[in-house]
């Protein structure tokens, strides 16, 4: 759906689906995966097999696909040696979505995903920023409907400069943030952790409440729980709901991150999936999709909330 259609079905408190992983995906289908860009050569080296992601979740439901920009933020392409062709492979990342897009018989929007993949601390917030408004106006200037801010794993200062960032884009702008649990006290934490079964490689900032608060404040668009375990996420729902005033959403993760494959454990089934989507949704969340590890199977199986709703 265009954007509008978004906006109206949101509006009218009803439900928008949003894809499920395209790195992932692609993984599955076959797509060698880059140590440095994960799956960010993709649109180049394999458009046929990101048309074929991008429509699988078409076909699944989804109203919402998400261009494969995540892995080509400058940052990461600078780091590869190549960013002379930061503009041209994030370009062609919005093309074949919007190619699937316009091809379908529905009415599907296109969003770009700013990202602050590898969470590049080092580099200061100052260079961060720079990379952020780069990619944000080529996402913008190739014709996306609306950018997913992607601040996985990312620190909150760094998710506050991509969000001032985005702010100056003339597009509608979804916050994304992963949440993990410290379990040595059971808080919700803003930070990574692909599963709560263990605290290894988990990295924890502040309060996953006071992010949301400190967040909502600086940006009234919808908010949304990215890349976290799905027996966190209904509480992250609740969470945001409960500290930000504007939409709410979810796209959980299912399986593990061992650079630079995805491994596909902790799947999920479909039926499991529709019914932590239906208490996401019964605790204020109107956009639902999945991260990593998410496939067209799930979010067929969610696909018909929209319609119950």
């Amino acid at each position: 759906m265009s954007y509008k259609n978004v906006e109206k079905v949101l509006s009218e408190n009803g439900v928008v689906i949003l894809d499920g992983g395209i790195g992932a995906e692609l993984e599955r289908l076959g797509a060698p995966m880059d140590g440095i860009l994960w799956c960010g050569r993709c649109s180049i080296e394999n458009p046929d097999l990101v048309r074929q992601v991008h429509e699988s979740y078409v076909i699944a439901g989804a109203d919402v696909i998400t261009a494969n920009t995540y892995a080509t933020p400058p940052t990461a392409m600078k780091e590869a040696g190549l960013s002379d062709l930061i503009e041209e492979w994030n370009i062609a990342g919005v093309k074949l979505a919007r190619e699937i897009a316009n091809n379908s018989s529905g009415d599907i929007a296109v969003a770009g995903s700013l990202s602050t993949y590898g969470s590049w601390q080092k580099l200061g917030v100052k260079e961060l920023r720079l990379g952020f408004d780069l990619q944000g106006k080529v996402l913008a200037d190739a014709g996306v409907d609306l950018i997913i801010l992607e601040t996985l794993a990312s620190e909150p200062e760094i998710v506050e400069a991509a969000i001032e960032s985005a702010n100056v884009l003339n597009l509608p702008i979804w916050l994304s943030i992963s949440c993990a649990v410290d379990r040595k006290n059971d808080n919700l934490m803003h930070g990574v952790q692909e599963s709560i079964n263990t605290n290894s490689n988990a990295r924890f900032f502040k309060k996953f409440s006071d992010v949301i608060a400190d967040n909502s404040r600086m940006h009234d668009g919808p908010i949304l729980v990215m890349h976290s375990d799905l027996k966190v996420t209904n509480k992250a729902v609740q969470e945001i709901s409960e500290n930000h005033s504007g939409i709410v959403g979810a796209y959980p993760n299912a399986g593990y991150w061992i650079k630079p494959n995805w491994q596909f454990l902790d799947e999920i089934s479909p039926d499991t999936y529709l019914v932590e989507a239906e208490s996401w949704i019964a605790n204020g969340a109107q956009i639902i999709g999945g991260c990593c590890g998410v496939g067209p199977e799930l979010i067929q199986a969610i696909s018909h909330l929209k319609e119950e709703k």
